[in-house]
């Protein structure tokens, strides 16, 4: 829930299940609101140790991977992130 409530009110970022119920609780995938973003995010976001967030090559966009072994903390941070990026490429 932490990833998508940002998603759905950052104004940014775009969901791309946008119904509620067919949500992945393991894989969350987004779209930035300029495909030229897609690079310097993966970058930057590489750069804090956020890895494998590109998604797949015939969907595009960001693929959020949150498995089990995946902490809340972890989650958090990606979240600082998009936060972060969002705030300096509006």
């Amino acid at each position: 829930a932490l990833l998508y409530d940002y998603i759905d009110q950052s104004g940014f970022y775009k969901g791309t299940v946008t119904n509620k119920a067919h949500r992945s609780i393991m894989n969350v995938p987004f779209v930035l609101p300029d495909e030229a973003l897609n690079k310097p995010f993966l970058e930057q976001a590489e750069a804090r140790g956020l890895v494998n967030l590109k998604g797949h090559r015939s969907v595009g966009g960001m693929r959020a991977s949150i498995y089990n072994a995946m902490p809340v903390e972890g989650v958090q941070t990606l979240v600082d992130f998009m936060r972060e990026f969002a705030q300096s490429h509006r």
